[in-house]
């Protein structure tokens, strides 16, 4: 009762935020990171993922993220990605996907309305001009990428542990899940903030909230409905088969 109720709000919103983290690409080959087999157990975060660690080994960081480039440019979006690309094309304006993930999965699979908030692995930003810019083929690139707008050296157009998010993402972010009928969070620990607080964000100002992820999070205490399920058995159970039309307000609008 409670997975048919959460799919007829879903289903009638017109108002729609959904905020996804590492869970969502697992079925794509990518590896979350705080799982029994995510990144954090062989890689320690203060190595790879600051700027203090950029700042005293660039070499070091840019190899990891070479290696993590290519392992994103080798995956497919998976059926979770392609469920969103539906909700949003259902939904329309109302619909804003905001995502903790640096793959580029999203925009892959044709997500449109879309806030990366912790940027994205396939492009770089020069540290000089701050000029932003894809990077070459995973076979052809040899990290450090030079910018070619200045010649200057660039780093991953990530966000990295101690640094801000980009300009107006989050406050973007914020507006959707305070103004959202349904909030949807995804294959998330709920754990890395400031993205963990938009799920609190939108139950607060009275959004109906459906969590999927395979175990509790903090978030789950809150959730009106909590699916322990992974992201693509999540969202088939939550979007799967044929979706009915949508619900006419008392005013004959669909």
């Amino acid at each position: 009762m409670e997975l048919l109720t959460a799919r007829q709000r879903l289903l009638s919103a017109r108002r729609v935020a959904v905020l996804t983290g590492a869970g969502i690409s697992k079925a794509s080959g990518i590896p979350t990171f705080r799982d029994a087999e995510g990144l954090w157990k062989d890689f320690n975060p203060l190595e790879y993922a600051t700027p203090e660690a950029y700042a005293r080994d660039p070499e070091k960081v840019w190899n990891w993220y070479a290696w993590r480039y290519r392992k994103a440019v080798e995956a497919e979006p998976n059926p979770a990605h392609r469920r969103l690309v539906e909700l949003e094309a259902r939904v329309g304006e109302g619909f804003l996907l905001v995502t903790q993930n640096v793959d580029g999965l999203h925009a892959r699979a044709g997500s449109g309305r879309l806030v990366e908030l912790h940027g994205n692995i396939t492009r770089a930003r020069c540290e000089r001009c701050q000029k932003r810019f894809p990077l070459p083929p995973p076979e052809a690139f040899n990290p450090p990428p030079t910018c070619p707008a200045c010649g200057g050296r660039a780093r991953p157009d990530v966000v990295w542990f101690g640094e801000l998010l980009p300009p107006g993402a989050f406050e973007r972010a914020e507006r959707a899940f305070v103004q959202a009928e349904v909030a949807l969070v995804i294959g998330t620990s709920a754990e890395v903030e400031p993205a963990a607080s938009l799920g609190r964000i939108a139950h607060l100002s009275g959004a109906y909230l459906i969590e999927i992820n395979p175990t509790p999070t903090p978030l789950t205490r809150l959730a009106d409905c909590a699916l322990p399920l992974g992201a693509v058995e999540g969202m088939e159970a939550l979007l799967g088969g044929d979706a009915p039309p949508l619900v006419e307000d008392p005013g004959g609008k669909p």
